[in-house]
């Protein structure tokens, strides 16, 4: 059966100016993006069937925001209340669960909500809810390590700014290290778990241990000169370094890499060496 076209919804210029503007604007709900384009494709007379089709919504939709426009205009293509019992508490309830949640007490350094539920007169839930808009996890905690070192601020800026803007015709390297890389032997990756499904890997898979990965980053030319170790001591670092002067015999090179622990083995005067002529 043919669509019919249907009356055309009575729009004025400046509402139909309004809906396009909600429809090119990035930041605009995607909802009241749809909406919109069901209002300005009404207000041209377009079948019932052929906006649903066109929009990927359902006939009934197109009826529900067409009257609800016909009704209260622009206002109208807004969500309606929802149902439900409205929160209890307002935004200064709000706001003293976030303060006191961020200022713990002298007699402990972290929140329960039970007990700052008891303290702020709310419930349980309603702690947990705040802290959930909140986005804040007080029974979660991580560890961080502040250096120091009276020079840090100096070798910092020695270190990025050697990133940032090395010395004419200098190349810089990065080099970093992975240990305990597990070599194995197969035929086709393993097939990762499934519902229902346990891991599955060919029959000739076979573990040959561990091995360390060593690697150099040319950060000019994203260049990288790597070398596999069967072990991680200072005699396989030094090695490493030794492939990197062969492979950089001339001009000026600055290598940057952290204070791995094999630097630290007795051979280690032996890699300051190394780096220093390089």
């Amino acid at each position: 059966m043919a669509a019919h076209p249907a009356p055309p919804l009575a729009v004025s210029e400046a509402e139909a100016e309004a809906l396009r503007v909600m429809t090119r604007a990035g930041t605009t709900e995607q909802r009241l993006v749809m909406r919109s384009r069901i209002i300005l494709r009404a207000a041209e007379g377009a079948a019932h069937v052929e906006i649903a089709d066109e929009l990927g919504v359902s006939v009934p939709t197109v009826l529900l925001w067409r009257r609800r426009f016909r009704e209260r205009g622009l206002e109208g293509l807004a969500d309606a209340p929802h149902p439900g019992r409205p929160r209890t508490y307002g935004r200064d309830v709000r706001e003293q669960i976030l303060a006191a949640t961020l200022t713990p007490s002298e007699a402990t350094t972290h929140w329960s909500t039970r007990r700052l539920a008891k303290r702020v007169g709310v419930s349980p839930s309603t702690v947990a809810r705040v802290w959930h808009e909140g986005r804040l996890k007080p029974h979660r905690t991580e560890t961080f390590k502040y250096s120091r070192d009276p020079q840090l601020v100096a070798k910092v800026t020695d270190v990025v700014g050697l990133y940032l803007a090395p010395p004419e015709r200098a190349i810089v390297l990065s080099v970093d290290e992975k240990t305990q890389i597990g070599a194995l032997d197969r035929t086709a990756p393993m097939l990762p778990l499934k519902p229902g499904q346990v891991e599955r890997h060919t029959h000739d898979y076979k573990r040959n241990g561990t091995l360390s990965l060593f690697a150099a980053l040319e950060v000019a030319t994203g260049q990288v000169t790597n070398q596999t170790r069967e072990r991680h001591t200072g005699d396989d670092f030094l090695a490493f370094l030794r492939l990197l002067a062969r492979t950089y015999r001339t001009g000026e090179v600055y290598v940057v890499l952290d204070n791995v622990s094999t630097h630290k083995t007795p051979g280690g005067g032996r890699v300051r060496d190394l780096l220093e002529k390089s």
